[in-house]
Formats: structure tokens, sequence, C-alpha cells
């Protein structure tokens, strides 16, 4: 590929799932705002990610990447959104506890209006309408099919609402480790469950009590600058699927890396020089500030394609969707485009291949991506490969299929002298007027049936976890690090059981 790179050099290759929008004039009236709209998020945020994924490259860390498969407009509410937060906080410290481990948070968060389909049009009764392509590009209702480029502001805007409130929830204490069952427990059926988290919050407070009195200070940080990883805040990251490839362009911007970052990269992207000091020189890069993390699907990593082009040229750290239709060498190609430099926390492998298929395939590209000398963390996304269509016709996931692709993804990753670093998930913390949990995927402890999905089934797109099934999921994992830690670990499925007290044996 041609070394030349600039935020628009895409447009000269191919492009997949592009939207054909019927005002062109319009549209590029649209980018022009955004372009001069301010970034969402900063390089030194940016910089302080990539550095932590250099952590979980280490074992030195785990990933937590979850939120919703897509966000809508409507969704934009003070209760969803504290809902999503705290359970990716109440997620992150089970974790914490058992695998002893600072936890990086990537939510699909602030940005995450758009999804890819397999058919530009769909079907409703006896005529055909364009796919629902998310909020960013048009309506769900059958009536509202036509893409307009104002969805595009909208999106940007609901994006800085959810970012700003966000960020002021983590700074107000709602992350506090002195309180977390205010994270909310209030719903969850499962009284096994409910003991178990309990019992954690229980074993922090004696902890915490503890360090006072003795003395210790409870605010070290793990992160490079000091950071803030106290135990009243938490650092916190937006991610999206980098989809909308003229939204994106709209918002990257170049900017000086932050200076203590250049004191430690020997290969600047690019050198000016400093206005202040024409002796010392300035190095710059481009960032996309619409989210710290954006990652590449399976349906448009292609390596001569549009969005590989743009995700080379970024200087956030990305992630690539790895699934059975991608060849072993050809993961390698895509890595030496993205990551020529071998970059330390650049890049994030999210492998969803599915409960059947990934014996067949994971093996494969870990072993060459270990030949190639590519540093990546591997995460494991069960979700998107398992997906069926129950009896009465709703999108579900089954609890015991996802569970099972991810104790597949431990095994193969120890087999292989690999370690996963972390998980992807679709879920929410979201609960209706009446306070339950969505009703999307079936199993898990509360054993929800298919009979059952249509109480509170919310998503519009794709299935998610609920709180509880999500809570299973962190025990799951949790449990397997702190047998791991204790030594005991066998490789062997009993094993990842062994502490959940049978809790999964009907899902599996």
């Amino acid at each position: 590929m041609s070394e030349s790179w600039s935020p628009s050099s895409w447009k000269a290759k191919p492009v997949a799932q592009g939207v054909a929008y019927p005002d062109e004039q319009k549209l590029s009236k649209v980018l022009s705002k955004i372009s001069t709209l301010p970034p969402l998020v900063t390089p030194s945020e940016i910089e302080r990610l990539r550095y932590q994924l250099g952590l979980v490259q280490r074992n030195e860390a785990f990933l937590l990447h979850a939120g919703d498969c897509a966000e809508s407009f409507d969704a934009c509410t003070h209760e969803n959104i504290s809902s999503k937060i705290g359970l990716i906080l109440s997620f992150s410290l089970i974790l914490i506890w058992g695998a002893r481990l600072p936890v990086v948070r990537i939510g699909r968060i602030a940005g995450q209006y758009a999804k890819p389909r397999s058919s530009n049009v769909e079907r409703v009764g006896d005529r055909e309408v364009l796919s629902f392509r998310g909020d960013n590009v048009n309506g769900l209702d059958h009536n509202d099919r036509t893409p307009d480029p104002e969805r595009l502001l909208s999106a940007y805007f609901h994006s800085t609402t959810t970012l700003n409130h966000v960020r002021s929830l983590l700074t107000s204490g709602f992350a506090s480790l002195h309180h977390p069952s205010d994270w909310s427990l209030n719903h969850v059926r499962s009284p096994s469950l409910r003991h178990e988290f309990e019992t954690i919050v229980e074993g922090l407070s004696d902890a915490l009590d503890f360090s006072r009195t003795i003395g210790v200070d409870s605010s070290a940080s793990y992160e490079r600058g000091g950071g803030r990883g106290t135990v009243g805040e938490v650092d916190f990251y937006t991610s999206h699927e980098g989809l909308m490839l003229d939204y994106e362009e709209a918002l990257t911007r170049e900017f000086a890396i932050p200076t203590s970052v250049v004191a430690a990269d020997s290969r600047p992207p690019s050198t000016t020089t400093r206005p202040d000091d024409p002796q010392k020189p300035t190095q710059k890069a481009f960032y996309n500030t619409s989210a710290h993390f954006l990652w590449i699907g399976d349906r448009t990593r292609q390596l001569t394609g549009a969005h590989v082009e743009y995700f080379r040229g970024i200087r956030n750290p990305i992630g690539i969707k790895v699934g059975p239709s991608m060849a072993n060498d050809e993961l390698v190609r895509l890595l030496d485009i993205v990551n020529p430099d071998k970059e330390s926390g650049r890049i994030t492998l999210i492998s969803r291949y599915g409960a059947g298929k990934i014996d067949n395939h994971l093996a494969g590209h870990i072993g060459s991506v270990q030949k190639s000398g590519h540093p990546v963390v591997w995460i494991c996304d069960p979700m998107h490969g398992n997906t069926q269509t129950s009896s009465s016709g709703l999108k579900t996931r089954h609890f015991g299929t996802i569970i099972n692709e991810l104790i597949a993804c431990l095994r193969i990753h120890t087999e292989c002298g690999s370690r996963l670093g972390g998980v992807s998930l679709e879920f929410t913390g979201e609960l209706n007027d009446e306070g339950f949990s969505v009703t999307e995927c079936v199993g898990g402890s509360m054993e929800l049936s298919e009979e059952e999905l249509g109480l509170r089934y919310q998503s519009f797109c794709d299935p998610r976890l609920n709180f509880e099934q999500s809570l299973d999921v962190a025990f799951l994992v949790s449990n397997h690090f702190k047998q791991e830690r204790r030594g005991k670990l066998e490789g062997d499925k009993s094993v990842l059981y062994s502490e959940l007290g049978g809790r999964f044996a009907k899902a599996t």
C-alpha cells in the first residue's frame, strides 16, 4: 500500500457498507459543520488508553469491552446511562476481586449508533424498504428509512451528552468502591448471585477499613503519569465501530503528541518545528476524536478497502474483529498494514467465531500472530457468532453457547502459550418502568426460557445479556483467574465451574 496517508485517502478505496445519501450537498454541509465542532476526547486520554492496553498485552491488566450492540437516541437518559455504567463497574469489580488485576474499561457507548447490515433492503409485508442502519443513518420506523445527514449531527450531540454524563458520574463518587451496592442489585432474582456479590462487597469493605486503619494510601495508581486510579474514581473509555467513514474523517484532527509520550517514542509519526523553540521538534499525529477506541468490523476489514486505509493512519488504539472467514496469512498481512512498526498497545484482536467453530480457527490465528512478532491484545467476543432465532421468531442467544465459546477461548489460549486478555460483550443494565431487566438471551442463573423472551425484549438490533446474566459471566471469568492465580487451574471445564455452585449446569 502507498505510504501516503491523509484523513481522506480512504475515498480512493472501495467502501464496504457505504450509505447512499439522496442529497450529497446536504451531506457535505453537515460534515463541514461537524469538522468545526469540538473534539469529544483528547489525545492525552487516547494515549493513556494505549498505555493501559500495553499493560493488558503484558498480562498486567484485563480488558472489559462492553455495552450495547447499537445505541439509540431515545436511550440517552440518566437512568439508562447510569445503569450501563453501574453494570460495567459491577462486572469489573468481580474481575478485580478474583484476578487481582486492574481492569481497563471500554464502553460501547457515546457513539455506537451505526450497524453494518448483510443486505441493503428488507421486506416489510408486501413492500421492500431500505434496511435500518442505526439512528445516525435512518429511522427504525419502516416509513423513515431514507438516509438523512442531519442524523450525523444528532449522533455527535447525543454522543457529547452521553459522554458528558458519564464523566460527571465518574467524578461525583458514583464509582466509589466504598458503596458498590449502589450500582443496583435490587432487581437481581438469583439468591446465589446476590449472595456472591454481597460477599465481595463485604470483603472489600473490610479491606478498605483495614487499609485506612494502618494508614495505607489507597489511591495508588497503576497508570503512567499518576492518573486517577483511586477508590473513588476510575478511568473509563468510549468506543464504537468505525463504520461511517465520512463522520470519522470529520472528527479526525491533527494534534501534537503529548510530551510524556514523545519522550518514550523513538519513531514519531511526523515532526514539525515548535513555535516556542525552532530547535526543538514538535511531533504530531492524527487522532480520531469521536472516541478513544474504534474497531474494524468483520464486514469491513478488506485489505485494500477504505476502512483499513483509514484505520492505518490514526493514532488511536484500534480493534479488529477476527472471525472464521479470516485466513491466517490474511490476519498477519492486515497487522502489517495497520501496525507496521509493531507498536505496543496499538492493536486489539476481537475473536468472534461461534462456539461450534472456535476450535477450527483460533489456534491457527494465535500461532500466525505469534510467528509474526506482532504485539496484540486478544479478547473474546462470544456473542456475535452465537445468534439464533427463537421459536417465536425473536433473535436471541443461548447463555450456555456463549459460555461454551468463552471457555473454549480460555482453553485454546492456554494450550497455545497465549493468554486471553479480555472479553467483549453486548450487555445492558437497562430496566423497564417496573424495574425489571431485559429478556433477550435465554439461560443463565435466572434460567430465562424462550417463552419469557417477549416479556421485556427491548433491543432493536442484537440480543444483549441482562444484568444477572452479565454478572454470571463475570463470576465465571473471575473464578477462572482466581484458580489460575492460586495454581489450581487444570484447564478442565469442571474447574471453571467448580466454585459456581452448578449455576451454569442447566445453561450448558
